[in-house]
């Protein structure tokens, strides 16, 4: 487990530092109700000329400070489960369900502040970062206005880390050399196959970011556009069909690649050289 951790924590850090401002694109774009912005080169382009280019990195506090315990919750489950399951296709994807449901209760209070933190434009700054965006949630709301959007929470990471794990399995397995085991593959292979399995989790799993980001970036009272889960569904699809759905897609797939690219070969990497070193030592 200390060592899922380890490698869980590195590879997240990597991963957000890779990420983030396409992440910032993407919220703005899923939660822009008027035509503020025109695509995602659009969008990149108007945060960089109006807040600078830190403006892309707003928000980014609260998922470096989870990072660690989400990495934790997530490769130690997932670890600990394979080792204890049959091993298989279906034991990836059953443990990353599992992982993807468990890390959910760190992952949505911190995405609700992320959110929060990300949409707002520098005239009208209501927070100071994630911290002062949670701390004033629960003034406001109580533990319960920390947890907004749970359920959605839930619906996107379960069957997310079930793709994500399954599908990095495969990718593995087609990118190793006829006679050699998936364990052996280079630093290229697994960068790639960390990539292609991260935009196949956001791809398919994407209508429901899209739902939880505006859930999520909704107002308090009087400012709530949303009276529950499925009003968002509705009010969403009102305003462009299914194609709503899909805002700032190219985004998330830009964010996609080079993150779980860098995520998953270092984790991957990192436990690789713990354990041929725990071998050394065992025969040293």
């Amino acid at each position: 487990m200390a060592l899922d951790f380890m490698a869980g924590c590195l590879g997240g850090l990597n991963g957000i530092i890779v990420g983030h401002p396409f992440d910032t694109v993407k919220v703005r774009l899923q939660t822009q109700v008027t035509k503020r912005y025109a695509g995602t080169v659009n969008c990149f382009a108007q945060i960089i000329k109006q807040e600078t280019v830190f403006g892309l990195y707003k928000g980014m506090l609260s998922p470096m400070a989870g990072v660690g315990l989400i990495n934790a919750i997530i490769f130690g489950v997932h670890g600990n489960l394979q080792r204890v399951l049959e091993p298989g296709l279906s034991s990836h994807c059953f443990a990353g369900a599992v992982a993807g449901a468990v890390q959910s209760i760190v992952c949505c209070p911190m995405e609700l502040a992320k959110t929060r933190v990300q949409i707002q434009s520098s005239a009208q700054k209501t927070y100071h970062g994630s911290f002062d965006c949670l701390h004033k949630i629960y003034m406001r709301n109580g533990i319960k206005g920390c947890y907004r959007g749970m359920t959605l929470t839930l619906l996107r990471e379960t069957p997310s880390f079930a793709i994500y794990f399954g599908t990095f399995e495969l990718f593995c397995l087609a990118l190793t050399p006829e006679g050699d085991s998936p364990d052996c593959i280079g630093p290229l292979s697994l960068l790639l196959a960390g990539g292609l399995s991260g935009i196949s989790s956001w791809v398919l799993t994407y209508p429901i970011d899209v739902v939880k980001s505006r859930f999520q970036a909704d107002g308090d009272g009087k400012n709530r556009k949303y009276h529950g889960m499925m009003d968002c569904v509705r009010k969403t699809f009102r305003s462009g069909g299914l194609m709503a759905f899909s805002q700032g897609l190219p985004a998330t797939i830009l964010r996609a690649f080079p993150t779980n690219a860098a995520t998953l070969a270092t984790v991957t990497i990192t436990l690789r050289l713990a354990r041929n070193r725990e071998k050394q030592l065992e025969f040293a």
